[in-house]
């Protein structure tokens, strides 16, 4: 199965935050919209790097409560791995796995398509596996009924 299947489900909606924002806003624009991660943006509008829960935390660990004030670019992940919608979900949860990382955007070309995390892509397996043990049940009662 291919990501993008994953992603027409869920929505491509990609929620992005610019470098020069605070930890603050970018805390409050995940809390709003009830994700884990945002794309971040230079002031060209192009992908700089990615921005999670777990670096607000660690910039708050790392400065106390003074933290929120750092900029989005000091704390966001620069080197952000991307996937193509046409990837297997197989193969990007390889990815998240090999580069430690739970959110990838999907790209086609220059543009942002999508955005999946590893529990989306967990959610999707679980799923698939499911209806399969559904469909063996099935059979299994076709055959010996």
């Amino acid at each position: 199965m291919q990501v993008s299947e994953v992603v027409r489900r869920k929505g491509r909606e990609v929620y992005s935050i610019q470098e020069t924002r605070t930890l603050a806003e970018a805390a409050q624009v995940l809390w709003q919209r009830q994700v884990g991660a945002l794309v971040v943006k230079d002031r060209r509008g192009e992908l700089a790097g990615i921005i999670s829960e777990r670096d607000i935390v660690r910039a708050i660990a790392e400065n106390g409560p003074a933290g929120l004030e750092r900029e989005v670019g000091a704390m966001m992940n620069p080197d952000v791995v991307t996937c193509d919608p046409q990837d297997r979900i197989e193969r990007v949860m390889k990815l998240m796995t090999l580069h430690r990382v739970r959110h990838i955007p999907l790209r086609e070309g220059d543009r942002l398509v999508g955005l999946v995390s590893i529990g989306d892509l967990v959610k999707h397996r679980l799923e698939e596996k499911t209806y399969e043990a559904e469909v063996l049940r099935e059979l299994n009662v076709v055959r010996s009924g």
